[in-house]
């Protein structure tokens, strides 16, 4: 077990027995067996512990959008929105123990709410890139960004809380009806499409079952039915 790996766990535990503004940072270097200098090296704040992916995940996310053209800048902001959902999926338990302190510690709070006005503020530029520069086209853009982050924040917590197993199906959904809200009008008569977006290496099954769970979102929505 890596240093980083020791604090943490050390770090949560101390959070659940004696909650996160009784614990000190020598409480938790005491427990992971390192000294306070160490804690520090590895973490920087008592607040890190909590938050520590968050800079590298910004990264990614803008990396995933700056590779995109406009043809593809729906796909990308599906999957820069798949890039931080399954990040937190993949960390289980830990990232339930998480939204129970964000839940319950105002401060962990507001710095979650800081974390996702960064997000909201990168997806609002990268949509923006392909405005026309009007106000209707920027607000078009701020909504938008917003929607995106919203649908990522309702499928999370919906996992989160234990409200769906399939996580995947909720961001689907979720996605989906972003889509559609944001659909450019048109009198009805022209083709449409359902997104399918899949992670790199899923299985042939896997994206079997995400472009059935996609049609299914796309001919069931508010204006779906009847599409064939």
């Amino acid at each position: 077990m890596s240093t980083r790996q020791a604090i943490a766990d050390a770090a949560f535990r101390l959070f659940g027995s004696q909650g996160y503004d009784s614990t000190s940072v020598d409480d938790i270097a005491a427990a992971a067996g390192v000294s306070r200098s160490t804690f520090f090296r590895s973490y920087g704040s008592k607040e890190a512990v909590i938050f520590p992916d968050h800079e590298t995940l910004l990264s990614r996310v803008e990396h995933r959008l700056e590779a995109s053209s406009e043809a593809s800048a729906i796909a990308a902001v599906s999957d820069a929105v798949r890039i931080v959902l399954f990040h937190y999926v993949a960390e289980g338990e830990r990232a339930r123990e998480r939204y129970r302190l964000t839940t319950t510690v105002p401060a962990l709070r507001e710095r979650e709410l800081v974390s996702t006005a960064r997000y909201q503020q990168l997806f609002r530029r990268y949509i923006s890139r392909w405005s026309d520069g009007s106000e209707t086209s920027e607000l078009r853009a701020e909504l938008m960004a917003a929607a995106v982050v919203a649908a990522h924040n309702r499928a999370l917590r919906r996992w989160l809380r234990r409200e769906t197993t399939d996580p995947q199906v909720a961001i689907d959904s979720a996605l989906a009806e972003v889509n559609r809200i944001f659909e450019p009008p048109g009198d009805g008569t022209s083709a449409s499409a359902a997104l399918v977006v899949v992670r790199e290496g899923e299985s042939p099954a896997a994206v079997e079952a995400a472009v059935s769970r996609a049609l299914a979102a796309w001919s069931t929505g508010p204006n779906g039915a009847g599409r064939t």
